[in-house]
């Protein structure tokens, strides 16, 4: 594979391809967690692990799976990693365990890693899948996390939880509620996809 593939493949995802700011895809994490920086990390994170296992494992045995068992199979590959996250988290970063909540088990349905498994990684060799899981869970990450520190400077005036604007009344509290993550998407999605252009 030529180097300007392996680049594109990675870039695709980040940039060109970007899952939450151009394909609107895990809008359900997006919008749900992303009341912090912390936790729009921690997120991206970890579907970015998964998406990488979960796109090794299905490239390797995609030839292997009848057509008519192919979604459930791959849904099993997905579940099999997400209950490794969701245990690694429990055990060594427990608080960020407790504010992510149901939406870490949610990773199992989230239509980006089930549409990378169907539409790329059992139509691709491994390293090709390993790459655009790459592309694609940075680029995850990278817009959640963004999301995560827009709504939280504006909604609580600090970041990574380090307070810099101590008093409360000189923030936006609506950024750090559901509406707040509909705005700060849509305003980022603008700019993300005007500075794209």
């Amino acid at each position: 594979m030529s180097e300007n593939k392996k680049t594109r493949l990675i870039i695709n995802g980040i940039l060109r391809d970007n899952p939450v700011f151009v394909m609107l895809l895990g809008m359900c994490p997006t919008l749900g967690v992303t009341s912090s920086a912390e936790n729009g990390l921690g997120m991206g994170v970890a579907t970015l692990f998964v998406l990488l296992l979960s796109n090794i494992v299905v490239s390797l045995i995609k030839s292997q799976i009848p057509d008519k068992v192919r979604i459930p199979a791959f849904i099993v590959v997905i579940a099999s990693f997400v209950t490794i996250v969701e245990m690694l988290m429990e055990a060594y970063l427990p608080s960020l365990y407790d504010q992510l909540g149901i939406f870490i088990p949610l990773i199992v349905v989230n239509c980006l890693i089930l549409g990378r498994a169907e539409a790329f990684a059992s139509r691709n060799n491994t390293w090709d899948s390993i790459l655009d899981a790459i592309g694609m869970g940075v680029g995850f990450t990278l817009a959640l996390t963004a999301l995560g520190i827009v709504r939280e400077i504006l909604g609580s005036g600090s970041l990574f939880n380090f307070k810099f604007i101590p008093d409360s009344a000189n923030t936006f509290i609506v950024f750090i509620l559901p509406p707040g993550a509909f705005i700060a998407l849509a305003y980022l999605s603008v700019l993300f996809n005007k500075i794209k252009s």
